[in-house]
C-alpha cells in the first residue's frame, strides 16, 4: 500500500526508476527519468547516471508494494548478441510500448536467487519472493494510464525468467543456432571479451544444472567457452521459458532478419500490442535497422552482420567445429539438450 507522499508518487510515476540496490544497507537508488530517457537508453545500468540524471537513495521498505493489482511488464529475454536491443527499439517505435532495457535491479534479483539457499544469503526465500513481485510491479508502471511496459532483460536474467513472468506476463526469447552464435561473438572484440569474462559464472550455472558435469573451465579453449555460454543460456531458457507455453515466443534472430516486418508484426500480435501495418513498415524502414542498436551513433546492418559472421567462420573454422562437437557430446550425455539448435 502507498501511505506516504513518496510512496504515493512512486506508485503512480514511472519517472521514478528504481535503478539499483545496495543490499548491505537494504536501500534502492531512485533515478529521475523522462519518457524520452527510457526510449533513448540502451542500458538502464551505471552508464545511465550522468550528471543531469537526478537520483536519491531510499530505504527499500520506504517504497510501496503495488500489490497483485499492479500491471506486470512484458519481457524480452535472450542469449546475448542476438538482436534483443533491436527488437526492443522496433517494438517501442511501432507500438508506443515503454521500453526498459537491462534494468540493473534485475541483476540484483538474479544474484540473490543464486545464493538464496546458501548460508551467506542476505534474504530469506520468502523475502526474495515478495521483493521479486514488488520489483515486477515497479517495472510495470507507465507514464500514462494504460501504457504498457516492456523489459529487455540482460542475458543472465533468463535464469529467473519463470519467476519474473509468473502466470500472466508474456515473453519473447531471442536466440540463434550455435554456429551463428559462435560466428557473431568471434566477429567483435567487445562481444568476445564480454562473453569470456562471463564464462566462469555461466560454467557454474551450467554445471549446477547438469549432474556429474565432466568438465572444468580451464580445460576449455576460448571458442569452446563461447559454446558453453550459448549452452548455458539455452538450457536456462529451455527450463524457464518452455516454448510449449503460449506466453513464450521463441524467435531465431537470423530468421527475423530475413523478413523484419513480418517478424515485428508477429511479435506485436504475441504481446497484444496495437500496431498497424503502416507503423510496422515505418519502424523497419526507418533508421533503427541501419544503426547499431546498443550505440545508435554507429552504423550497422543485417548485411554487415552477415559479412562479419562469414569472416569469423573462415578464420576460426577448426575451433568452431571443435566447439560444436563438444556441445554435441554433452547433448548425447544429457538428452534434454538434444532439441537445441546445435547445428
Amino acid at each position: 500500500m502507498a501511505d506516504t507522499p513518496l510512496q504515493r508518487r512512486f506508485a503512480a510515476d514511472a519517472s521514478l526508476l528504481p535503478h539499483m540496490a545496495d543490499l548491505a544497507n537494504d536501500r534502492i537508488l531512485v533515478a529521475l527519468l523522462s519518457e524520452e530517457d527510457y526510449r533513448a537508453a540502451s542500458f538502464l545500468d551505471q552508464r545511465l547516471l550522468t550528471e543531469r540524471i537526478g537520483r536519491e537513495w531510499a530505504a527499500w521498505d520506504a517504497l510501496p508494494d503495488l500489490g497483485a493489482a499492479a500491471a506486470p511488464p512484458d519481457f524480452i529475454f535472450h542469449i546475448g548478441h542476438v538482436g534483443s536491443t533491436l527488437a526492443s527499439r522496433l517494438l517501442a517505435e511501432a507500438s508506443g510500448v515503454l521500453p526498459l532495457r537491462e534494468p540493473m535491479l534485475l541483476r540484483t534479483l538474479a544474484q540473490v536467487a543464486e545464493r538464496i539457499d546458501r548460508p551467506e544469503s542476505l534474504w530469506s526465500p520468502d523475502l526474495y519472493r515478495r521483493r521479486l513481485a514488488q520489483v515486477r510491479g515497479w517495472l510495470g508502471r507507465g507514464f500514462v494510464p494504460g501504457q504498457r511496459a516492456m523489459v529487455k532483460a540482460s542475458s543472465v536474467i533468463t535464469a529467473i525468467a519463470d519467476e519474473l513472468t509468473g502466470t500472466d506476463a508474456r515473453a519473447l526469447f531471442l536466440h540463434t543456432s550455435l554456429p551463428r552464435y559462435l560466428e557473431t561473438i568471434l566477429a567483435g572484440e567487445a562481444s568476445l571479451a564480454e562473453t569470456l569474462a562471463q564464462a566462469p559464472a555461466r560454467m557454474a550455472r551450467l554445471a549446477a544444472r547438469l549432474p556429474g558435469f565432466p568438465h572444468a573451465l580451464w580445460q576449455l579453449p576460448p571458442v569452446t567457452r563461447i559454446a558453453m555460454s550459448w549452452l548455458c543460456e539455452m538450457e536456462s531458457a529451455q527450463r524457464t521459458l518452455p516454448a510449449t507455453n503460449a506466453r513464450h515466443k521463441w524467435v531465431d534472430f537470423e530468421a527475423m532478419l530475413t523478413d523484419p516486418a513480418a517478424a515485428l508484426a508477429a511479435q506485436c500480435a504475441h504481446f497484444g500490442l496495437a500496431a498497424d501495418a503502416a507503423a510496422i513498415e515505418a519502424a523497419v524502414n526507418g533508421p533503427i535497422m541501419r544503426q547499431y542498436s546498443k550505440a545508435p551513433e554507429h552504423g550497422y546492418s543485417p548485411d554487415l552482420r552477415r559479412e562479419l559472421q562469414a569472416e569469423a567462420a573462415a578464420k576460426h573454422g577448426a575451433a568452431i567445429a571443435e566447439a560444436i562437437e563438444w556441445v554435441e557430446a554433452l547433448a548425447g550425455r544429457y538428452t534434454h539438450l538434444a532439441d537445441l539448435p546445435i547445428r
